[in-house]
C-alpha cells in the first residue's frame, strides 16, 4: 500500500492558514489592509485578551455585495487580480485571496456589511470557511469583521500563543505601523475597553508622528524629499543626536505598505556610522512611491518583504539623499543646565553633589588640606555615555601571575592586583580619562580608565544594595515625564516592581507617558530621559529572560548611563578610586567586560629605548 496520500481540503486550508495567520496580530493586519483596500477613511480596531478571544475591525469602506459574500471566504478568491500579469502590477494591500479564507478556517467569524447602493446590510456567520447562517440586518455603509476564539479548532497552535499582554503588544505594533503609514485614514484602537490611539484622517505625516511617537521624535527628525521619473522618496530621518538602542523605530513604507528590506536598512545605518555611538540605531519614517511594476511584493506570505527591480539605481539615490541630508544638518550636541552652578573656591575642583543628597553610607568626606581648600574624597560622576567608548572584547585575561613578577622573578603570591591598587602612586591623567600610576615595587606603570573603573565600583555597590534590599531612593524635586508608545508603557508597567526594587519610582501618567519620581541615590541626577529610554529599549529584548538576568542587565545600563567620563579629578579622588577599586570583587573589568586597567612593564619601556636588548 502506498504511503503518499492527498490531504483533504480542510487540512490543506488549515496548513495554508498557518502561513498567513501566525497569531492574533496577523488577523488584525489582514483585516485592516482589507479595510484600506475598500477605500475606508475611518477604521476602528477593538481587541480583548490579546486578540485571542475577540477581534473587531469596523470600517466605512465600500462594503461587500451579497453575491460576492458567498465567494469571499473561499480560498484564492479576490477582487484584485484577474490574470497572472496582474501579479506584477499590484496596487492594493491584499491580492492573493487567502486572508478571509485563512481566518475563517481557524476562527469563528461574524461579518456585517452594507454597500452604498443597498438599503439594508447583511449579517453572516462563518466557520471552517463556510457561511453557516446569513440574514438581512440594519447597519451603516462599510464592513465589520468580528473574529472570535482564534485557533479554537487547533489547540496545539493555540497553546503556543504568548500571554495576552505579549499578543496585545504585537497587535499594538501592527496598528501603529498601519496608522503611521496611512495619513488620510482615521484610526481608533480600543484594547480591553481602553482607547490606545485615535488619529485623524486630516493629519499629515508630521502630525501622525507627533501623535503616535511623541514630541521628542518630531524634534529629532529631519525631513527628506527626492523625486525622479521612476520613484519618489519622502519622510523623516533622525539627526546625529537622536537614536535608540534597537531598530523598533525604523519604519519603511513602499506605496504605503509597511515592509522590511535589510539592504535598505543597512544602507541607511551605514551612513550613520561615526555619527552616532556604536550599538545605537538611527530612526526613520520613510515612504517610497514607485511604479508597482518595478517591485515584487509576492516573495513572502505576509507580504512584509519587498524586492526592487531597479535595486542598484534606487540604492544609489537613497545613499545620496541620506548622506546629503545628514551632512547638511550635522550639529554639535547642546549642553543643558537645569540648576544654578554651585559656588566653589577653586573652579577646577568639581563639586558633585550637596551632602543632603546622600545617605549616611554615601556622604561626601570633606577634609581640609594645608591651605584650607576643601578636597572631595568621593568619586565624581562621569558625563559621557559609556557606549560611546564600548569596545567588543572576546575575552579578558586576569594576569594575576604576571602582575606578581619583578624583572622575571615572582614576588609574594598575596601581592595581587588588589594589593597593588592600594599602593599605586598617582602620576597624572592623559586625554582627560586615563589615569597614569606607578608601582615601584613591581616596576610597572598602570593605565586606569577612570570611567570603566568607577563604573565597576558603582555597579558592585548598586548590586550589594539591591541584594541587601537597601537601595536608597532619591525623590526628584522635578519629576521627569517621558512619552512612550502603548507597547513601551505596557513593558514598563509589567516591570514596575523590578524597577522599584532597583530604585526607580515610576508611575503611569496618562495614556501615552510615564512619570519618573525617584532614582537610586547612588547615581545622583543622571540624564533621566535618555537613561530610561535605553532601559526600555533593552528590557524589551530581555523580557523573556529570568528575573535575575533582567535585574543585572538594568543595573549595567543604569551604571553606564549614570557615570560621566572626561571629568577632571584631583589626586585625593584618584587615590580614593584606587582604594575603592581594590575592594571590589572584580577590579579587572567594567560590568560590560571592558578592561579597567592595563599595565606597562619597565623592561618593555627599556627595550623600546634600547637600554636592554
Amino acid at each position: 500500500m502506498g504511503k503518499i496520500k492527498v490531504l483533504d481540503d480542510l487540512t490543506i486550508q488549515k496548513i495554508a492558514a498557518g502561513e498567513v495567520i501566525e497569531r492574533p496580530s496577523s488577523v488584525v493586519k489582514e483585516l485592516i489592509e482589507n479595510a484600506l483596500d475598500a477605500n475606508s477613511t475611518n477604521i476602528t480596531i477593538e481587541t480583548r485578551e490579546g486578540g485571542k478571544k475577540y477581534i473587531r475591525i469596523t470600517d466605512d469602506g465600500d462594503g461587500i455585495y451579497e453575491n460576492d459574500l458567498i465567494n469571499a471566504f473561499k480560498p484564492h478568491s479576490t477582487s484584485k487580480l484577474a490574470k497572472i500579469d496582474d501579479l506584477y502590477n499590484i496596487n492594493s494591500f491584499g491580492f492573493r485571496g487567502e486572508a478571509l479564507a485563512s481566518i475563517s478556517s481557524v476562527a469563528k467569524v461574524e461579518v456585517l456589511t452594507k454597500t452604498e447602493k443597498n438599503v439594508s446590510g447583511i449579517q453572516a456567520f462563518v466557520e471552517e470557511s463556510k457561511i453557516i447562517k446569513q440574514l438581512p440586518v440594519g447597519c451603516p455603509k462599510g464592513t465589520t469583521m468580528i473574529v472570535r476564539d482564534l485557533f479554537y479548532n487547533l489547540p496545539v497552535r493555540r497553546k503556543f500563543l504568548k500571554s495576552n499582554t505579549v499578543e496585545g503588544n504585537y497587535i499594538t505594533d501592527i496598528v501603529y505601523k498601519l496608522a503611521l503609514g496611512n495619513c488620510g485614514v482615521s484610526f481608533k484602537y480600543i484594547k480591553d475597553n481602553q482607547v490606545v490611539l485615535n488619529t485623524s484622517k486630516n493629519n499629515n505625516l508630521r502630525d501622525n508622528i507627533y501623535i503616535l511617537l511623541g514630541k521628542e521624535f518630531i524634534d529629532g527628525l529631519m525631513e527628506i524629499q527626492f523625486e525622479n521619473e521612476d520613484f519618489k522618496i519622502y519622510g523623516y530621518i533622525s539627526n546625529n543626536q537622536f537614536y535608540r538602542g534597537n531598530r523598533s523605530h525604523q519604519y519603511l513604507y513602499v506605496n504605503n505598505r509597511y515592509v522590511k528590506n535589510v539592504g535598505l536598512t543597512n544602507i541607511i545605518e551605514t551612513k550613520y556610522k561615526s555619527l552616532i555611538p556604536i550599538n545605537r540605531f538611527p530612526i526613520f519614517v520613510l515612504f517610497v512611491y514607485i511604479d508597482p511594476s518595478l517591485i515584487d511584493v509576492n516573495i513572502h506570505p505576509t507580504k512584509e518583504e519587498v524586492k526592487f527591480v531597479n535595486e542598484e539605481e534606487f540604492n544609489t539615490k537613497l545613499e545620496y539623499i541620506i548622506d546629503k541630508t545628514l551632512k547638511d544638518n550635522l550639529a554639535v550636541p547642546k549642553a543643558t543646565f537645569t540648576k544654578e552652578p554651585i559656588e566653589k573656591k577653586d573652579d577646577s575642583i568639581p563639586l558633585l553633589y550637596e551632602e543632603k543628597f546622600y545617605s549616611d553610607d554615601y556622604k561626601l568626606n570633606i577634609n581640609k588640606n594645608e591651605d584650607n581648600t576643601q578636597i572631595l574624597e568621593s568619586m565624581p560622576i562621569y558625563e559621557k555615555d559609556f557606549n560611546t567608548y564600548k569596545i567588543k572584547h572576546e575575552e579578558v585575561i586576569k594576569r594575576k601571575e604576571d602582575i606578581n613578577r619583578i624583572d622575571g622573578n615572582r614576588i609574594d603570591g598575596e601581592d595581587d592586583l588588589k594589593n597593588i591598587l592600594k599602593r599605586l602612586k598617582y602620576i597624572g591623567i592623559i586625554f582627560s580619562t586615563y589615569i597614569i600610576a606607578e608601582d615601584t615595587l613591581s616596576n610597572r606603570v598602570f593605565i586606569i580608565d577612570q570611567h570603566a573603573a568607577h563604573e565597576r565600583i558603582l555597579y558592585e555597590k548598586y548590586k550589594k544594595e539591591y541584594e541587601m534590599e537597601k537601595v536608597i531612593i532619591q525623590p526628584l524635586l522635578t519629576p521627569e515625564i517621558v512619552e512612550l508608545t502603548d507597547s513601551e508603557i505596557t513593558m514598563v508597567l509589567e516591570n514596575i516592581e523590578l524597577l522599584k526594587n532597583l530604585g526607580f519610582v515610576v508611575e503611569e501618567f496618562g495614556n501615552n507617558s510615564i512619570i519618573i519620581r525617584g532614582v537610586p541615590v547612588l547615581f545622583g541626577e543622571p540624564q533621566l530621559k535618555s537613561l530610561f529610554l535605553e532601559i526600555i529599549d533593552n528590557i524589551s529584548s530581555i523580557h523573556n529572560k529570568n528575573y535575575e538576568y533582567r535585574t543585572d542587565k538594568i543595573m549595567k545600563i543604569a551604571c553606564s548611563n549614570a557615570i560621566k567620563g572626561g571629568d577632571k579629578i584631583f589626586s585625593m579622588e584618584i587615590q580614593s578610586l584606587f582604594e575603592q577599586l581594590s575592594q571590589v570583587e572584580n577590579p579587572y573589568t567594567c560590568p560590560h567586560g571592558r578592561p579597567t586597567i592595563i599595565e606597562i612593564l619597565k623592561e618593555d619601556v627599556e627595550k623600546e629605548f634600547k637600554r636592554i636588548i
